[in-house]
């Protein structure tokens, strides 16, 4: 009997007719328990996919042996680590803490770019010496975008050697010797005889009023009291975002940063538009050169390029020896035993003058040995640039690990400058231990506070020659 009920059991359902209203509830249902299960299979997707996304960032592939280190927070990557303030002449923290757990080249990850830091004097060296072969120059884009697309430091090539032999119009030997010493002696004489009337200098701000409107004249003709417009102002701006954390909105130093390069960008572009609608004019500056380039049948330089160089130079010229400058002044006060060294060079230069009051000359400059050390172990703690930028062209070997293509090399000369390996108590100020040593002329393996390799600094002997007049004038007429 049971099969026959369940046949009738059968028969009879079939036979009920249902109302539309059921059959919407029964698709309606079937449709959302189908969402369900999509649902949480793309959610089951998306996790995976997030933690392989997790772990590729962790473990970049690498054709050979990456060097230890950590890639931080995806995007982020170490970012907020780097740019942390480092308020000593030490090492910075970022470096510092890596080099201890990982060694003297580790991986990491800046705005958003995997990155090789080296604190390894050979591999810096290998670096410089194989630029244009195996690196070139490169910084992440948040530094680009500061400078400009078409700063000298992102250019390569003929165009980089062009531009060089462009600027070393001004900063080279010949011109430092037949103008640029004799205005740096006179530019230190005044600032100075003008502090000395004040009760009070902030020696940072006075020595970057100097050497700006020293440098501004020679480069833009630039003259403070006869300028509507003060540029120095935003150059500072600029410069107190210059190291900071890369969020361009108000009220953040970023923004604050890419705002004095917009103010400062505005004024070189008027007086290049100036100059470009006066053929007549002579050449009175750098920029004046630089505008009769651009006037050639085929020029090879672009407006664009011609303005980053004026924005790059302009910083470049100043900030970096008023910082050094102002650790010198700090160093000097607190090391009595350096001053009287220095007082007794340079008082025997201005009592072999026949005119004590006179200019220094060329042969007085270089004859200042003692002053050479000083200014050598001013910028060897000083350490103005933190981090020195190449990219790899390709898959480079160095020492065991492997630098993958595109990837960028952080050149770190603080590391090399303070390492106790080279240098004995490094954080002490002792000039006495350059002496009997050879001119240092370009960048060495244990030497970069000029940099090194094809990109070795255009303004190091402008830098010298500031630094040494004005501290022959200091010692020699102030306390």
């Amino acid at each position: 009997m049971q099969p026959y009920l369940e046949l009738a059991s059968l028969r009879i359902t079939a036979t009920i007719p249902l109302s539309p209203r059921i059959y919407s509830t029964i698709f309606l249902e079937a449709m959302a328990a189908m969402a369900y299960i999509a649902l949480r299979g793309a959610a089951l997707a998306a996790i995976v996919a997030l933690i392989h996304w997790v772990y590729r960032w962790r473990h970049p592939k690498c054709a050979g042996t990456l060097p230890p280190g950590s890639m931080g927070i995806p995007i982020i990557g170490e970012t907020l680590q780097f740019f942390a303030p480092n308020p000593t002449c030490g090492l910075s923290p970022f470096v510092r803490d890596r080099v201890k757990r990982y060694g003297s080249m580790f991986k990491t990850s800046i705005v958003g770019r995997p990155v090789v830091v080296s604190a390894d004097p050979d591999v810096n060296h290998y670096v410089f010496q194989n630029e244009g072969k195996l690196f070139e120059s490169w910084y992440p884009d948040t530094f680009t975008e500061i400078f400009g697309r078409d700063n000298v430091g992102s250019l390569h090539g003929f165009i980089y050697k062009y531009l060089k032999t462009l600027v070393l119009r001004l900063y080279g030997q010949e011109n430092l010797k037949a103008v640029l010493l004799a205005e740096t002696d006179a530019a230190c004489r005044g600032s100075l005889a003008a502090w000395a009337a004040q009760p009070c200098v902030d020696i940072k701000d006075g020595l970057s009023t100097m050497i700006f409107d020293l440098t501004a004249k020679k480069l833009i003709g630039y003259e403070p009291t006869k300028s509507s417009e003060s540029l120095r102002e935003n150059f500072t701006a600029f410069i107190r975002g210059l190291i900071s954390f890369p969020l361009n909105i108000p009220g953040t130093a970023y923004h604050e940063c890419m705002e004095g390069r917009k103010k400062a960008m505005k004024v070189l572009k008027g007086m290049m538009q100036e100059r470009m609608a006066d053929p007549e004019r002579k050449c009175e500056d750098f920029f004046d050169h630089v505008i009769q380039e651009l006037r050639r049948e085929k020029p090879l330089l672009t407006e664009t390029i011609a303005l980053d160089l004026m924005f790059v130079l302009l910083f470049a010229s100043f900030e970096t020896t008023a910082l050094a400058l102002t650790l010198g002044v700090k160093l000097l006060t607190e090391n009595p035993r350096v001053v009287d060294a220095l007082t007794e060079e340079h008082e025997a230069i201005v009592r072999n003058r026949e005119d004590p009051d006179a200019a220094i000359t060329w042969a007085e400059y270089k004859s200042m040995t003692f002053t050479a050390q000083v200014i050598m172990e001013i910028v060897r703690l000083a350490n103005i640039v933190p981090g020195i930028f190449r990219k790899a062209l390709q898959d480079v070997e160095i020492k065991g690990y492997t630098v993958p293509a595109g990837w960028g090399i952080m050149v770190c000369p603080p590391a090399v400058h303070l390492n106790p390996d080279i240098y004995e108590d490094p954080l002490a100020f002792n000039p006495w231990r350059w002496q009997d040593k050879p001119e240092i002329t370009g960048g060495t393996k244990h030497f970069m506070a000029f940099g090194g390799g094809l990109r070795f600094c255009v303004g190091t002997d402008l830098t010298k020659v500031l630094m040494a007049t004005f501290i022959h004038n200091l010692v020699t007429k102030y306390r």
